[in-house]
């Protein structure tokens, strides 16, 4: 049996967990020779910056990117990559930008799903009260800490799937176009050349000899 103050600094655990992550899962379009940035702030040197990136829709499905620090240096880029998941370690405080870049395309506009966060990955000391914590404790709370790292590993799988379905969509939806558009074409070439037919037809029966006066 755990005690109430076990239970209640179990429970201070695993709420820190949910409070240490800050993210935000954006979708964005991206219009042709268009750069488009986003920020993040962070508190303190040593922060682990999570950035997650797909292309939805658009062209071959690539985008050009770059992540920069406060100081404006680049810690990360990369050219015409489809999809990308990186783990960053803040070594300055302030705002971190990450720039995407769709200079590749002239007239495609690009589809972006991404995620950026900012996680402190504390764990919050016990308060100094001897014999209170458990060893029970101990063993939930690194439980909890699998159990997240889990989620987030199934939230990564459905990013995966639901990147796939986003791009099998749109293939499908640019394939039926294309095909629409060549039956349209076929079905007008078919009918010029039955006019054309039809007016060659006339014109050899209705063609006129030459009269002579004798």
């Amino acid at each position: 049996m755990f005690s109430s103050y076990s239970l209640t600094f179990t429970l201070l655990s695993f709420l820190s967990i949910l409070d240490s992550v800050r993210a935000s899962a954006l979708t964005t379009a991206i219009a042709p020779n268009e750069r488009l940035c986003f920020y993040a702030d962070v508190d303190k040197a040593g922060e682990k910056i999570g950035f997650y990136f797909a292309v939805q829709s658009g062209g071959s499905f690539d985008i050009d990117f770059d992540v920069k620090d406060p100081k404006d240096k680049v810690i990360l880029d990369g050219q015409r990559e489809r999809q990308g998941d990186y783990v960053l370690t803040a070594n300055s405080v302030g705002e971190y930008s990450f720039c995407f870049e769709n200079d590749m395309s002239t007239l495609t506009e690009k589809l972006i799903d991404f995620d950026i966060m900012v996680e402190s990955e504390p764990r919050r000391e016990a308060p100094a009260k001897p014999g209170q914590i458990s060893e029970q404790t101990t063993a939930l709370e690194e439980s909890i800490f699998r159990l997240n790292s889990m989620l987030m590993n199934i939230k990564r799988t459905q990013k995966y799937f639901h990147t796939r379905e986003a791009r099998g969509f749109y293939t499908v939806k640019s394939t039926q176009s294309r095909l629409f558009w060549y039956a349209v074409l076929e079905c007008a070439g078919i009918v010029g050349m039955a006019a054309f037919q039809v007016y060659v037809l006339q014109t050899f029966f209705n063609k006129t000899g030459r009269r002579y006066k004798v």
